[in-house]
């Protein structure tokens, strides 16, 4: 039953069988869907199911209301694809030991192919491999199609779980950003980067990053203000002072000592296009 069905969760929560969405339900029984998602192919027990629909003030019939919330899951799968609610609850949106767990089987899913190819392109970083590391991170950063489960409304639990992936996310970024450094494709990463560091305003990798590209694109002095806007964020808004990194790179930036940048930020300017 699997095998031509996809399941989406970066980006709005979506399930398909030869290309026909499957999935239009709404409200909580979307929301349960969408953390046994997240969790499969574990368990998740009915009490964080529970504390993830009602928070800390369940209803006093809450454990009926989510079997509920179950049953109208599965007779919607069956209806739509043409199945019987038994074959369901065997095979897809299964009971266990007080809990409840989605086997997507040998469907598609993203989740877990995103995890497999960031896990494949830090091996290939690893081993010195940027070329190939940059092939399987844009591959994995291509499965996201906005932030994750942003059709589903969110408690306490997939709100963690959400920030969780959007990390994962940002941190799979910069991977890739790191990529395209040492291949000394600094110039188109530029936009991007002035973009990231807006919306991430402490975040010291990406103000590395874009401050090494823009050096290497001959804007030493934008490079030098980029540090200048993040030093203020941190000492004003966090009250703590930048890295001594990337406070040396500032300084060797501001020398214009191109060697001391490119072994700070690990780039080298051979490959520079």
């Amino acid at each position: 039953m699997g095998e031509r069905m996809e399941f989406r969760v970066l980006g709005s929560l979506s399930i398909h069988r030869d290309g026909e969405d499957l999935m239009h339900i709404t409200g909580k029984p979307r929301q349960v869907l969408a953390l046994l998602l997240l969790n499969q192919p574990h368990r998740v027990p009915a009490s964080s199911l529970i504390s993830e629909l009602w928070d800390d003030t369940p209803p006093r019939r809450a454990a009926t209301t989510l079997q509920t919330h179950i049953l109208n899951l599965r007779t919607e799968f069956a209806r739509r694809l043409g199945v019987s609610r038994d074959l369901i609850a065997r095979e897809l949106l299964q009971t266990r030991d007080g809990g409840y767990r989605v086997d997507v089987g040998d469907a598609s899913f993203d989740l877990p192919e995103f995890h497999r190819l960031r896990a494949l392109g830090q091996t290939l970083l690893n081993t010195g491999d940027a070329l190939g590391a940059s092939r399987v991170l844009s591959e994995a950063l291509g499965l996201w199609r906005g932030p994750a489960l942003l059709d589903v409304d969110h408690g306490r639990l997939l709100r963690a779980a959400v920030a969780e992936l959007d990390q994962s996310r940002l941190d799979t970024l910069v991977l890739f950003f790191g990529t395209q450094l040492q291949m000394g494709r600094h110039r188109e990463m530029l936009s991007e980067l002035a973009r990231l560091v807006v919306r991430h305003p402490h975040h010291e990798e990406l103000h590395t990053q874009f401050m090494i590209a823009l050096y290497r694109s001959g804007y030493r002095t934008q490079a030098l203000e980029v540090f200048d806007r993040l030093r203020r964020n941190v000492q004003d808004e966090l009250g703590i002072a930048p890295s001594d990194r990337i406070s040396r790179l500032w300084h060797v930036m501001r020398v214009a000592d191109t060697a001391a940048v490119d072994a700070l930020g690990g780039y080298d300017s051979a490959k520079a296009g």
